[in-house]
């Protein structure tokens, strides 16, 4: 799905921990079809992989503790709709200075204010 919405360019890093999923012939396949190169955390190096830890953080904490949902689909939703309606767009992130990632976007030029205002569930 994030390769689809993303379109990242050929050669785009996909960087993980050293977890076994990761590993596997299929999922490196699976990489590589999406030409996407691996990159994994050096053993023993939890620092490798911040950034992922963090978001972590931020999802259980603003939404996993604070309800529960009746069916798996309506959590996958309730996810889905954290992470591409709110974090990746409009939570503000220190890494890029205190400002949303579609801030950002609007700031450098990726995208355009009429882009936003033209669709109100602009990733």
């Amino acid at each position: 799905m994030a390769v689809r919405l993303r379109q990242p360019p050929e050669g785009c890093l996909f960087h993980s921990d050293r977890g076994s999923e990761y590993c596997s012939y299929d999922y490196q396949k699976k990489l590589q079809a999406y030409g996407l190169r691996p990159s994994m955390s050096r053993k023993g190096n939890c620092y490798d992989n911040t950034s992922v830890e963090t978001f972590f953080k931020y999802l259980k904490a603003e939404l996993i503790w604070r309800q529960r949902w009746p069916t798996r689909r309506q959590a996958e939703a309730a996810i889905f709709q954290y992470i591409n309606g709110f974090y990746n767009t409009r939570r503000r992130h220190s890494y890029l200075g205190g400002i949303s990632p579609l801030v950002f976007k609007v700031m450098f030029g990726r995208v355009t204010l009429s882009d936003v205002r033209s669709n109100p569930d602009f990733y």
